[in-house]
């Protein structure tokens, strides 16, 4: 019940202080106690000899693992300062529909990254996390799943508020015109009537299958890139008995784009300032399944601002931003409980809560098989004329 402006403020006062007393520490190799660490310091309201003063009640900010977040922020490229600078110096945006968790999200001013409030077991569960994810990153930089670049906790009243810090998926300087959670599971997996009244409801599976039958289209590079990535993570997610994660999946749609600004022409100052793109490496959808690419600097990626390039079966353009999500749930004796009670009442396979193995051989399955298909080459494979004329039939 903390005053969100109180939490926000609490939030900025800690991570200025202990980004700020961590770039004083040498640069080190991680070592394996890193990442149990907490550092814990009071900000009494009237300030002390290490703290500002600030109009919040007092209260206690902890930071887990700082060297080894440390360390991650840097493998994503994001130096200190521009941390610093993206979630202190301006105000952060409170958006406001929170997950089925009732997680707040908070997103810096720059559109870089997602603030989001976590329950304790899912904060244990990213500490324990942590020596796998470090050693999945160094093996694997390009990867789907979420990217974590810190874990605090701001205690105040009593009460204990944990936070992560993410990459933020979804720019808000693009216009997304559908977004699904996608999980491969078919039992329930259709939105509720709710979440169908907001104004950017997020779809599920069923809905899916409804509205995109033929699936997403890809070029085949880029299909094979992308179910490389999430075959990879699939199989880390796997190692540490996660499931029930979602591919997120947000699909900005080029040409009808283009078609509401030419009927909103009137007023067609949106034209004007162009997005900015995403800065943080890796941090977009493109980047996570094929950074070194990119970097040859083809022309056309800066139109993207990070999302990948795809058709849809009339041929419209299309940029996808996805991430996996969700990955905090481990499939602990709840889940297990859940698993087996819905099985009896229902075909056990259908169900989204699994064994960690089936649920990502299912998931993967849904993702390369229905959710996206290559284009199928029929005229002449040179690019121009292909993105040119041709509409990708139903292979």
């Amino acid at each position: 019940q903390t005053t969100s402006s109180a939490l926000k403020g609490a939030i900025q006062l800690g991570i200025t202080h202990t980004v700020g007393s961590l770039s004083t520490k040498p640069e080190r190799d991680v070592l394996m106690q890193d990442f149990y660490v907490v550092e814990s310091i009071f900000f009494p309201s009237e300030g002390s000899n290490l703290t500002p003063a600030h109009h919040y009640n007092d209260f206690r900010f902890k930071t887990y693992a700082p060297v080894a977040f440390r360390y991650f922020r840097e493998l994503f490229g994001i130096r200190p300062d521009d941390y610093l600078y993206s979630l202190c110096n301006e105000p952060l945006i409170e958006l406001s529909n929170s997950g089925a968790s009732g997680s707040l999200f908070y997103v810096s001013s720059d559109d870089e990254f997602i603030i989001k409030t976590v329950q304790h077991k899912e904060a244990e569960f990213l500490q324990k996390l942590l020596p796998g994810y470090y050693m999945n990153l160094n093996q694997n930089p390009r990867t789907l799943l979420p990217k974590f670049y810190g874990l605090y906790c701001v205690q105040a009243g009593g009460k204990n508020i944990r936070i992560v810090v993410m990459n933020n998926l979804l720019p808000r300087s693009v216009k997304m015109h559908l977004k699904y959670d996608l999980k491969g599971s078919t039992y329930k997996r259709r939105a509720s009537q709710k979440e169908r009244e907001k104004v950017f409801p997020t779809y599920k599976d069923l809905d899916f299958m409804q509205d995109i039958p033929d699936g997403l289209f890809l070029d085949s590079d880029m299909y094979n890139a992308l179910c490389k990535t999430l075959q990879r993570d699939c199989l880390v997610l796997q190692s540490f008995k996660i499931m029930d994660y979602s591919l997120l999946v947000a699909i900005h749609n080029i040409d009808l784009a283009q078609r509401e600004h030419a009927m909103a022409d009137g007023t067609s100052q949106t034209d004007t300032r162009r997005p900015a793109a995403q800065k943080a490496l890796y941090s977009t959808a493109m980047e996570s399944i094929q950074g070194e690419a990119r970097r040859g600097g083809t022309i056309e990626t800066d139109d993207q601002m990070g999302g990948i390039p795809a058709r849809n079966v009339k041929g419209e353009r299309l940029l996808l931003y996805i991430g996996i999500i969700d990955v905090l749930q481990s499939y602990r004796f709840v889940k297990k409980l859940e698993h087996s009670w819905k099985a009896l009442v229902h075909d056990g396979d259908t169900v989204s809560v699994h064994r960690p193995s089936f649920y990502a051989e299912r998931f993967q399955r849904f993702m390369c098989n229905t959710a996206f298909k290559k284009i199928p080459l029929k005229p002449s494979p040179s690019k121009k004329s292909r993105s040119g004329t041709a509409v990708p039939r139903r292979s």
